[in-house]
């Protein structure tokens, strides 16, 4: 009966008999055996008497110590009991279920058969099961009977797969593996131990079939696993499986099958990274066991996989690709030799794609340290350098990348090769073929990033790697120099910094140097202290390279220090941090780059003083010269150097070394071309701060040169290269660099010098040059400068009269040159700025001439250019810079008044200069005149002048109508000018105004509404009203009739508005100025714009006939004089007239004079409204 329930268990864990009855049987059974105490334990389990734990571990105490064995019946019970408790998901305690399955361990003592079938039966069970239990006591079971569980390793290989195909993660998942891997090490032992093999030979073979199929279930089913544990897990028990199965030679190949059968999902399916997963397991678990694979199989999988790779057919997702070349890195591990030779194969292969990636994987192999691939990486080093020379962009960029693994790992393989020039030519290469402009934008984007790679590299080797310091340094220095390479500068000074800072910058024996960096020095040009300084100071110099390289630049000079010379050390530890901190933006007093090239040149003339050393500094000189001549002349660069050069030329001792620089690069400039000419004169003016007779005694002979043979006979030739416009263009820039020369000059070489050589040689180049607009321009230009130097050393009385006199007619022929008859230019503006410093130097000039002189400048600054003019300009791509240049001109234009008001004993000029283009129907006209009007009563009111106030009335008629001018820029000027006039004024009378009223009323003049304009302007009238002189009353009438006249529109009501004002505050006061002012009036009737005008000038006439009421009607009643005339005599009434108007019935006598002046203005006010 045993026996039967025994078989029936099996059946049941096969799938092949279903198991109901002892699954329906619940109740209690009665046994006609008699009463034992594991009878009486599992009755109290049935009745749900007690605590079941404890039932359960007195139940597994009673079957340890009895002898006998249990009844079938009880047995049957007692299996049911236990695994409602053991597979229970809920309601039943841990405690219950350990308790329980100790029970089934108890009891497999004398029915093993019984409980073996019962716990493969719930394996195989579906539903809601717990299985944990289960596994744990299956587990426990081999613990105990090891030998009686062997002929049940096929029951309980079927059993497992039903779970691996349940159970995706957690304990269950690793509780599984370990009892796989438990029973199959058991079985390993067993079959290793020699004992007679206790299964049939079909059933061993069920068994190996059963492994397999769990093999690839456990692979397939369990590839996803997230947690560590469980990966490790899996990994056991797939390596035991593995083990099994390997160790008889009939299956080995079987299992290699099944690997390639792995693999070929992946050729077959678009999304690889489950198939290789389950690949990864496989692999990861056959490098656990000792067992190797075939030759041919490895070549198999490695191909299939490789090829998944690199294949462009397939979108790869970047943990599929992730996954595959993991796989290619375990088979690398299990057949290291095979796999490398495998990739190196591959590099000679034509198909891009697998040279790329087998260029990655090599360099990952690299980077892991392999022992086999150490050993082995010469041989793929050399392999790889077979490829330098690819086209391709993408085998270029693969080769760079393995670079970066050889170099992070391995630099002693770089002995053969060398990778760090390989790495400084590929940026070369990939920044000419970006400069050349063919490329397309696809292509100059992969030659961008190519150049980044490089940069990358360079900037992320580790220095502390063995023998890395040996491979950078001093080979790093030769990639210094060239201008190919100034980008990798940023990743070669961090490299150079690292490397100071372990103290690895010393000098070594030639045996110990890098054998490329010895080869390369003999093949290339010298590499000397002033070749690498000169070479970082143009990067450092050089704005366009941009801060980074700059920084890059001065930071290789600080660390590289002994390098330049012994004596620069110290002074170059504390000067540059300061200029690194101006390139870092925390100087806050550094504006902009001009600045910071100041700041250069003058930490390079600190250092040249430092070294004191004559033989260096002029073989620095050489360097500078020679990088000049060779550099293009319009590149960023050239500004420098000729600055820099300039600079050590100027702390050369040597008279002829420094002639003979200033001579090659004065006949090799181009002139003609902006950039050359102002070089040559940055170059001449900063050699002259130290060696001002050398370099002026320079520009006179070349000087002489160019001008030699105008007058005298010569050839042809020659005389066509004298009159060539380069030979032109080279006079104007001599003649611009005496004027930098002379503000470079100290006193005592001013005064020796300015006269006789530096003027004299100005106006021989000008005497010889065509005097066009370069020409014209630069003489103006070197006056002003030389007038400034000159004034600057403070001697300005001792400068020659007739020179002065000289000078002043020049300028001037060129102002009247360059009349507003001519088209717009420049010259007449620079010539104001020529002319203010140049009328600063004493003896001061005759006032006829200064009058001259300040009216021609005014015609050419305040009237010109026209107003049509003005638009064109402003269209014009120079707008930006003329205009600029017309506000300097405005400003210097003021400063001449100034000085012509100290000289200038009375105010003339003021009306003639200011007033006619305050009337101007040219609103920039009339801006302009305003801001030389503001310039002009600033003066006045700081020199406490009386000028102003002799022109009050005349200046406030003049100012009030543009108060309301068109353009908000002259209101705002006009407000300007009335508030200094008004304070000039208080302080001439020791009166109080109200200055901050002005001030406040300014807004409104902003506003756009034209109403809001004319009240504010009234409020303004009113202010400035309270202090008029009462003296300049026909003066302030005079001027607005010149408004009147010449204006129209709101600036006409603005007048109106202030001359009312005027009139009712001060109408009573003016009895002696009636008959002006009624004849100022009437003249206004004849302007065409006295409609506008004519509601205010009847408000006048009712103002003045109230005050003065017999002076105004006699003034109406006589005719006006012949120079009065009008054609239009509107106010004009004669008695007659008056007479022939009245109707029939009315007395024909004439009112009284009160009468007739009344009957006058209620005839004309009615028709307006005010």
């Amino acid at each position: 009966m045993e026996r039967l329930r025994a078989l029936r268990g099996l059946f049941a864990c096969v799938g092949c008999v279903p198991r109901r009855t002892r699954r329906r049987e619940r109740s209690r059974v009665s046994s006609p055996v008699p009463t034992c105490a594991a009878t009486l334990l599992l009755q109290r389990l049935q009745d749900q008497e007690g605590d079941r734990a404890q039932a359960y571990c007195e139940l597994e105490s009673a079957l340890c110590q009895d002898s006998s064995r249990p009844p079938c019946g009880v047995v049957n019970r007692l299996l049911a009991e236990v695994s409602r408790d053991l597979t229970a998901a809920q309601g039943v305690t841990s405690n219950v279920k350990t308790a329980a399955s100790n029970v089934l361990v108890a009891l497999a003592r004398t029915h093993f058969t019984l409980v073996m079938a019962e716990l493969q039966s719930h394996l195989k069970a579906t539903g809601d099961v717990s299985k944990e239990l289960v596994l744990i006591t299956l587990s426990k079971l081999f613990s105990t009977y090891a030998p009686q569980c062997i002929p049940f390793v096929w029951l309980m290989l079927a059993g497992l797969r039903s779970v691996v195909g349940q159970v995706k993660s957690g304990q269950i998942l690793r509780i599984a593996c370990a009892v796989l891997k438990q029973w199959l090490d058991g079985v390993k032992n067993y079959l290793s131990s020699g004992i007679q093999c206790p299964w049939p030979a079909m059933e061993k073979e069920q068994i190996y079939e059963n492994l397999h199929e769990l093999l690839f279930s456990v692979v397939w089913n369990w590839q996803d696993c997230q947690e560590e544990q469980d990966k490790q897990a899996v990994l056991g028990a797939v390596a035991a499986m593995l083990e099994v199965l390997l160790q008889e030679e009939q299956h080995q190949e079987q299992v290699w099958e099944q690997l390639l059968w792995l693999v070929h999902p992946c050729q077959e399916i678009q999304d690889t990274c489950r198939v290789a997963k389950s690949l990864t397991i496989f692999l990861e678990a056959l490098g656990g066991t000792e067992s190797v694979i075939p030759r041919d199989k490895f070549l198999d999988v490695t191909s299939a996989v490789f090829y998944q790779l690199y294949d462009d057919s397939k979108q790869h997702s970047e943990a599929g690709r992730a996954q595959l070349t993991h796989c290619i890195m375990l088979q690398a591990r299990i057949c290291p030799e095979e796999t490398i030779l495998f990739l190196q194969s591959q590099l000679g292969d034509d198909w891009e794609p697998g040279c790329v990636a087998a260029l990655g994987l090599l360099g990952a192999l690299a980077r892991s340290d392999e022992p086999m691939m150490t050993e082995m990486l010469p041989q793929v080093v050399e392999a790889v350098q077979r490829l330098c020379s690819d086209p391709s962009i993408r085998v270029r960029t693969a080769v760079l990348y393995f670079i970066k693994d050889l170099l992070s790992s391995n630099t002693r393989s770089c002995s053969a090769w060398d990778v760090v020039g390989h790495i400084f030519r590929e940026f070369s290469r990939a920044t000419g073929r970006r400069a050349a402009g063919d490329l397309s934008a696809r292509e100059a984007q992969e030659e961008g990033a190519l150049q980044e790679l490089c940069m990358d590299i360079l900037g992320s080797l580790d220095v502390s790697v063995r023998g890395m310091s040996k491979l950078l340094w001093p080979r790093l220095l030769l990639f210094v120099v060239p201008a190919q390479y100034t980008g990798m500068l940023i990743p070669v000074a961090r490299c150079v910094c690292a490397l100071a800072e372990r103290e690895e910058l010393t000098g070594r024996r030639i045996e110990h140097l890098d054998p490329h960096f010895v080869s390369s020095m003999f093949q290339g040009p010298l590499l000397t202290p002033q070749t690498l300084l000169a070479r970082l100071l143009v990067v450092a110099g050089s704005p366009g390279a941009g801060s980074r390289l700059q920084a890059a630049a001065l930071l290789l000079m600080k660390n590289l220090h002994g390098r330049f010379h012994r004596a620069v050390g110290a002074m170059w530890a504390t000067e540059i941090p300061l200029l690194l901190q101006c390139l870092e933006g925390k100087d806050e007093s550094f504006p902009d780059t001009a600045e910071f090239e100041r700041r250069l040149l003058k930490f390079l003339k600190a250092s040249l003083d430092t070294i004191e050393e004559k033989a260096w500094i002029e073989a620095l000189s050489c360097e500078l010269s020679q990088r000049l001549s060779s550099s293009a002349s319009s590149s960023a660069e050239k500004s420098f150097l000729y600055k820099a050069l300039g600079t050590v030329l100027g702390s050369c001792k040597g008279v002829l070394h420094i002639q003979e620089k200033l001579l090659q690069h004065l006949e090799e400039a181009n002139a003609e071309e902006p950039c050359e000419a102002q070089g040559i004169i940055s170059l001449l003016s900063h050699a002259a701060e130290n060696n001002f007779h050398t370099v002026l005694a320079t520009l006179t002979m070349f000087a002489s040169r160019l001008c030699k043979g105008r007058n005298a006979r010569i050839s042809r030739r020659k005389k066509m290269e004298l009159d060539s416009t380069r030979a032109h263009a080279t006079r104007s820039a001599l003649m611009l660099a005496h004027g930098s020369v002379a503000l470079r000059a100290s006193k005592e070489q001013l005064l020796a010098h300015l006269e006789g050589d530096i003027v004299g040689n100005i106006l021989m180049l000008y005497s010889c040059s065509c005097r066009d607009l370069q020409n014209n321009l630069a003489l103006v230009q070197s006056i002003t400068n030389c007038s400034s130097a000159y004034q600057a050393v403070g001697d300005s009385a001792s400068f020659n009269p007739s020179l002065k006199s000289k000078l002043l007619e020049i300028l001037m022929d060129l102002m009247k040159k360059y009349y507003s008859g001519m088209p717009v230019s420049p010259v007449p503006l620079k010539v104001v700025l020529a002319l203010e410093q140049l009328s600063k130097l004493k003896p001061s000039s005759e006032s006829k001439d200064l009058r001259e002189m300040l009216v021609l400048c005014c015609k050419n600054i305040v009237t010109h250019p026209s107003a049509e003019m003005m638009l064109k300009i402003r269209k014009s791509q120079q707008a930006a810079q003329y205009l600029q240049l017309q506000q300097t001109s405005l400003r210097a234009l003021g400063r001449l008044m100034v000085v012509l008001l100290e000289t200038e004993p009375s105010g003339g000029f003021f009306q003639n200069i200011v007033h006619k283009s305050m009337v101007s129907s040219n609103v920039w006209e009339r801006k302009r005149a305003l801001q030389t009007c503001s310039q002009l009563l600033s003066v006045c009111e700081e020199l406490q002048r009386g000028d102003a106030c002799e022109h009050f009335g005349s200046l406030v008629g003049l100012l009030a109508p543009l108060t309301c001018d068109p353009m908000p820029a002259s209101r705002q000027l006009a407000v300007t000018c009335l508030s200094s006039l008004l304070r000039i004024q208080a302080k001439a009378t020791n009166t109080d105004i109200e200055t901050g009223d002005t001030g406040s009323l300014c807004e409104g003049l902003h506003a756009c509404s034209i109403a809001s304009q004319l009240q504010t302007t009234s409020k303004m009238a009113m202010i400035v009203c309270r202090i008029f002189p009462l003296e300049r009353t026909v003066d302030f009438m005079t001027a607005i009739k010149e408004t009147i006249r010449k204006a129209n529109g709101v600036r006409v009501r603005a007048a109106g508005k202030w001359m009312t004002t005027f009139l009712q505050m001060h109408g009573k006061d003016i009895s002696w100025n009636v008959p002006p002012i009624l004849y100022i009036l009437r003249c206004i009737t004849s302007f065409a714009q006295q409609s506008t005008f004519l509601p205010f000038l009847c408000q006048a006439v009712v103002i003045l006939t109230r005050c003065h009421t017999e002076a105004v009607m006699s003034n109406f009643s006589r005719p006006l004089g012949p120079t009065d005339s009008s054609p239009r005599p509107t106010l004009r009434l004669s008695r007659s007239r008056w007479m022939a108007a009245q109707p029939s019935g009315v007395s024909a006598t004439p009112p009284s004079s009160v009468a007739s002046a009344s009957l006058l203005t209620a005839a004309l006010l009615p028709q307006y409204k005010f």
